[in-house]
């Protein structure tokens, strides 16, 4: 049985892996197949069959619930109803919609709004709202968070803006979001958003500041309700029955084990709605559920029975779970404390099983934490010695006593305000920490490289008398150590990052590092801190020789304080220094400055004349190996005609095109003395703006030049001086994306 489950499993998480969906008639043949070969030895082709059709069926119906292409960035009235619990940030209120209908268009059912100055949006209430509506879409960078499997993994069929709206129905049913109200009201000195994290798995109350102390210090799984909170309340309430049976307090004529195992799930199960039923949870639930019906039936449970019973159950109940990076982890950890204590021939003391789970999660997940990207925390594994049994056996029970006893005047408000001291004092100290010790963010290594040390890690999980088991640590320090690969000399690796509306460009050398502007920062959309800097991070960035503002404007210069503030950097210049902070400490533009970096050349120009921001633009020439690339911020046509009578008015292979292709820029005139072949263009999909105009855009197109657009390829990698066909994000194909344009 355990080979049906296994292969069952491989069956459902395969199509993560697929670039494209096979055909209908494919997964309909699959399970006919699948029904031919199980009364044989063949069975787990069977399963795998069986677990596949049901997986590409289930994401199939997903992507046809999509948007149609057409009604992207259309304004719609939509009627439906609020679910889950409404975030609210700096003026925008973001939530999800279901039931989503229109009079004159099918929409699809499900769809995640945002609402700029909206008013209060509560769960459970219905709306009529104009929403312009977009397909569900996300930023592509190397590395980076695909926001798009994220939607897809949520059932999201379409985002959008709400224009305006009206409340048709007051909330019904809404039971969460009167608890996070009840909340927020309570004095937790000055900890709310961390208690509604806790209970309920809303992690919106929480701060950028306190996400960064929580990732830093590997302890985020304390505040997003994970298996262990599950597990603790279902733990503990069996131990009070077992406890209550064990000195006779128990009633005699009721069996305590099927009333011990009862409670224990259905405390796991009321916990579990309360933080929304997400899969971390659903998981714990579901393999408690299975180990306490093993436990009525049998003596010993069988652990990693119960293991794919709960993996496979989550899959066949949400098989795009898999998307999610949470699901693998929460797995992922839970199978190495099996794989461990399991192995083990003798009793550990409590001391010594304490210690070494969390090192040993820590080295069993650091390789799955490189392959998904996420950073891991060095601290971590000490922090959580202290924070674990802080959170579980100090805060949670006095936050969970403390919610439901708030009908009680002063005892409910007691025990919530007790857990916020308590938690307030946590996450004090988490910082004292964070600040000292900050997350790693590993650079991706070859997959050799990263097979060593996948296989160094399992060696290290095995028991302490396996002969060689030390030689895992140097397999497991690949990871760091991996040798990577290096810029050429005379050559320069060109990184036109997918900012949306926006520009972000990393110039690198074989020992230097140039960032041509930040990205952009819209009110508390900072992509300079969520993209530039992450990406900068994992791409091997340390430092920045040099950062180049274009200009002041919040889509090139918005990022450029968190930029700083990650990464050191060694020098600030701007064609508007006056318009950006003090604390850049950026200089002016000198134009006419040129220098040379690893047989690199560099050269900047300025118009002298410039009356505006966008015409102070500082241009900046890029020259390798006789191949050249001309970035231009945001100049029109009156400064490109004086560029023209300066110095860089040579032909440039690579244009970036001025001001992301307005109509204002672009002239005949720059084209045809520069004649560059290729056009990168870096906007945001569906921008209010209409860039690139179409007629810029046919302009290029009849000098028959090719165009990199980031809204259609994501990030853009250009290596200057090989005179090659640049690389794109878009061209890695995973179903969920849409597909890449034919030609450039």
């Amino acid at each position: 049985m355990r080979t049906g489950l296994v292969a069952l499993a491989l069956g459902l998480v395969a199509p993560v892996f697929f670039p494209a969906l096979p055909p209908l008639w494919l997964v309909a043949a699959m399970p006919i197949l699948a029904l031919m070969v199980l009364p044989f030895r063949a069975y787990p082709l069977g399963f795998f069959l069986l677990g596949l059709a049901w997986a590409c069926l289930s994401a199939q119906t997903a992507l046809d619930e999509r948007l149609p292409a057409a009604l992207d960035g259309e304004t719609r009235w939509v009627e439906g109803r609020v679910i889950g619990l409404p975030q609210y940030s700096e003026g925008v209120v973001r939530f999800d919609l279901v039931e989503a209908r229109s009079r004159r268009t099918r929409l699809p059912t499900s769809m995640r709004l945002a609402w700029f100055g909206g008013p209060p949006v509560s769960s459970g209430e219905r709306w009529r709202l104009a929403v312009k509506l977009k397909r569900p879409a996300g930023l592509l960078n190397p590395h980076g968070f695909d926001h798009q499997a994220w939607l897809l993994s949520r059932g999201t069929g379409a985002t959008g803006t709400v224009k305006d709206g009206r409340r048709l129905q007051s909330a019904r049913g809404a039971w969460r979001d009167g608890v996070r109200q009840a909340l927020a009201q309570v004095d937790a000195q000055g900890r709310s958003g961390a208690l509604m994290a806790l209970v309920l798995g809303d992690g919106g109350g929480l701060s950028r500041e306190d996400w960064q102390v929580l990732q830093d210090t590997g302890t985020v799984h304390l505040l997003v309700i994970s298996g262990q909170h599950i597990g603790l309340l279902a733990g503990l309430m069996y131990l009070l029955v077992a406890g209550a049976a064990r000195y006779g307090l128990w009633p005699r004529r009721l069996p305590w084990l099927p009333w011990a195992c009862a409670l224990a799930f259905i405390a796991a199960l009321g916990y579990g709605l309360l933080a929304g039923f997400e899969v971390p949870v659903r998981r714990a639930c579901a393999m408690i559920g299975l180990v306490l019906l093993w436990r009525l039936r049998f003596k010993h449970p069988d652990s990693w029975r119960a293991w794919l019973l709960a993996f496979d159950g989550v899959l066949l109940f949400d098989p795009l779970a898999s998307l999610r990076p949470g699901f693998w982890l929460s797995f992922a950890a839970v199978a190495v404390l099996m794989f461990t204590f399991g192995g083990r021939l003798g009793p550990w003391r409590w001391w010594q099983t304490w210690t070494r789970a969390q090192w040993l999660v820590a080295v069993g997940l650091c390789p799955l934490l490189l392959i998904l990207g996420l950073p891991v925390s060095l601290s971590g594994p000490l922090v959580n010695l202290l924070a674990v049994p802080w959170i579980s056996l100090l805060v949670l029970p006095s936050a969970l006593l403390g919610t439901v006893l708030l009908p009680v005047p002063l005892i409910g408000e007691a025990l919530l305000w007790i857990a916020g001291g308590l938690l307030d004092l946590l996450f004090k100290g988490l910082a004292l920490v964070a600040g000292r010790i900050p997350a790693w963010v590993p650079v991706p290594i070859p997959l050799w490289a990263w097979c060593i040390a996948a296989l160094g890690a399992v060696v290290l999980l095995l028991p302490k008398g396996v002969p060689l088991r030390v030689l895992g640590w140097p397999m497991l320090l690949l990871m760091v150590f991996a040798p990577q690969e290096e810029v050429p000399p005379g050559r320069a690796e060109v990184w036109q990052l997918d900012v949306g509306q926006g520009l972000a460009v990393l110039v690198r050398t074989r020992r230097h590092s140039l960032l041509y502007d930040a990205g952009p920062r819209f009110g508390d959309a900072d992509v300079g801190e969520r993209v530039v800097l992450p990406t900068l991070r994992k791409l091997g960035v340390r430092k920045l020789d040099l950062m180049l503002l274009s200009h002041a404007d919040a889509d090139h210069a918005g990022g450029a304080q968190a930029v700083r503030n990650g990464l050191a950097t060694l020098r600030v210049i701007s064609g508007d220094p006056a318009a950006l902070p003090v604390v850049l400490e950026a200089e002016a533009c000198d134009s006419g400055e040129q220098w040379e970096w690893d047989g690199v050349r560099f050269e900047v120009w300025q118009w002298s004349s410039a009356l505006e921001s966008n015409q102070k633009s500082c241009v900046l020439l890029v020259e390798a190996n006789g191949e050249r690339l001309l970035l231009t911020g945001d100049i029109d046509v009156h400064a490109e005609r004086a560029l023209l009578n300066g110095p860089l008015a040579v032909p440039t292979q690579w244009l970036a095109a001025p001001h992301h292709g307005s109509r204002s820029s672009s002239s005949m005139a720059l084209l045809s003395r520069l004649e560059p072949h290729s056009i990168l263009i870096s906007r945001g999909q569906g921008n209010t703006f209409g860039h690139p105009h179409p007629q810029v855009m046919a302009r290029y197109r009849r000098l028959g030049m090719a165009i990199y657009d980031s809204a259609e390829q994501g990030a853009i990698r250009l290596q200057l001086g090989a005179f090659e066909v640049p690389d794109s994000q878009a061209r890695r194909r995973r179903y969920w994306r849409d597909p890449p344009p034919a030609g450039p």
